[in-house]
């Protein structure tokens, strides 16, 4: 367990002792609602600079943020750190080390990860460009498009293509997040 982060086993036992203790999942609704740990909230990471103020000023207990992997989850802690929110921690290898440790979901509907899908959809165009390339030799450049893009998106640590694949119906909850329920969990630490 690093500084500011949490481990499964520790999770667990935080969430055993601490009655104001709060999962914050700080993936995308859809990625909520396909599995989340019980008892959870759903504060999209879009949605935290919005509501940072009352994020700070209300919480009422220690937060501990989740994503899929526990990049954006970090990402999140550093935001509610710089704005003066001490009391939070990061769960160590996201919902892929709660899952692998066997702990307790609720799950509902299954959707590929957006990350899986900008590989998908990058990789088939890739493979298309290449195909195409004999018969019409410009798919080539199209091909580098895409490696560029992805190499873009390593660097700056964004992804037009997985923000793009957000907005699918696909991959959009059958709900919105209730922001306002999200934030009196949180101020209530529950």
């Amino acid at each position: 367990m690093s500084d500011h982060g949490i481990d499964v086993r520790a999770v667990r036992v935080l969430l055993e002792t601490d009655p104001r203790a709060l999962i914050v999942d700080v993936r995308t609704p859809a990625e909520y609602e396909g599995s989340h740990i019980p008892g959870a909230v759903n504060l999209p990471l879009e949605q935290v600079d919005a509501h940072l103020e009352r994020i700070v000023a209300g919480a009422g207990g220690r937060l501990v943020l989740v994503c899929r992997s526990g990049k954006r989850a970090g990402r999140c802690r550093n935001t509610l750190a710089g704005a003066g929110l001490g009391d939070t921690v990061v769960l160590e290898g996201g919902m892929n080390a709660w899952e692998a440790q066997g702990a307790p979901l609720e799950r509902g509907r299954e959707r590929w990860a957006l990350e899986r899908q900008v590989r998908l959809v990058a990789g088939g165009i890739v493979l298309g460009s290449v195909l195409a390339s004999p018969v019409w030799f410009p798919a080539v450049a199209v091909a580098g498009v895409v490696g560029a893009g992805l190499v873009f998106a390593a660097v700056t640590d964004t992804c037009a293509m997985g923000m793009a694949l957000s907005r699918l119906p696909y991959n959009r909850p059958s709900g919105e997040v209730d922001i306002e329920d999200s934030l009196a969990r949180i101020a209530a630490g529950r």
